[in-house]
């Protein structure tokens, strides 16, 4: 039998239970509404990497009206370009006897060796026409040093040899970083780990990424990713309003 105090109690607990239960709610449905200590650094999105370009991530081309709205959310936003000599280091081409995909052991570490691609001044190494950010307020061109790679926005491959961007992000105050572009498991991967390395919180907006996804590194980038402490986010998880 429930008496009137037992009905007021158990009525209080539930008005109680649905508040919080609507509080909830609302904090899982909410967006990160990017400011101004917020930047968007939109990674190798170039010809070489969209379908017939020499080096086309699956898919690459996909991305490029997300990343325009993305872009449009965002007040600062950093552009990086792949941007190879001929004959670079990182090209199958460059040594004997050598395939695309297949690696070799360089001064600094383990090299995948690639098609030739982004060479500079080449219409292969332009952004995509279809991108459209015109308030992106800087350009990082990387792998440009003939004897060493370079997939992060923020160190060459040696992890040593800076590119200049963390310095600007700091002078700028800038603190957040959001990643999107091409090819999830290398350039996004290595510049979001070393976001975090250099001190600033990085996210990856995965639907606006497109990987390679050679022997498994995509998987493996997922999982170093997220074990340094980048957030994996899709673009729903944005206020682009």
């Amino acid at each position: 039998m429930i008496t009137r105090r037992g009905f007021l109690d158990t009525t209080a607990t539930g008005v109680v239970l649905a508040a919080l239960g609507r509080a909830g709610a609302a904090f899982a449905q909410r967006k990160i509404t990017p400011g101004p200590s917020d930047v968007l650094i939109v990674t190798d999105v170039q010809n070489c990497f969209v379908p017939g370009g020499t080096l086309p991530v699956g898919g690459g081309d996909e991305i490029v009206p997300l990343v325009n709205r993305l872009g449009r959310a965002f007040e600062n936003v950093v552009l990086t370009m792949d941007w190879h000599t001929p004959g670079h280091i990182s090209f199958a081409s460059s040594h004997t006897g050598k395939k695309p995909f297949e690696t070799v052991m360089l001064p600094y570490g383990t090299q995948v060796l690639w098609p030739d691609h982004c060479v500079q001044g080449t219409k292969d190494a332009e952004l995509v026409p279809g991108l459209r950010i015109p308030h992106a307020q800087l350009v990082i061109r990387k792998g440009y040093r003939r004897h060493i790679d370079s997939y992060s926005a923020f160190f060459e491959a040696d992890g040593k040899t800076a590119t200049g961007l963390t310095g600007y992000l700091k002078e700028r105050g800038l603190k957040q970083t959001f990643f999107v572009g091409l090819a999830t498991d290398f350039c996004v991967a290595w510049s979001a780990l070393d976001a975090v390395k250099s001190g600033f919180t990085a996210y990856v907006i995965e639907d606006a990424t497109r990987g390679i996804d050679t022997g498994g590194s995509l998987g493996k980038a997922w999982k170093d990713m997220t074990g340094a402490g980048v957030k994996r986010i899709t673009s729903a998880d944005i206020d682009m309003s």
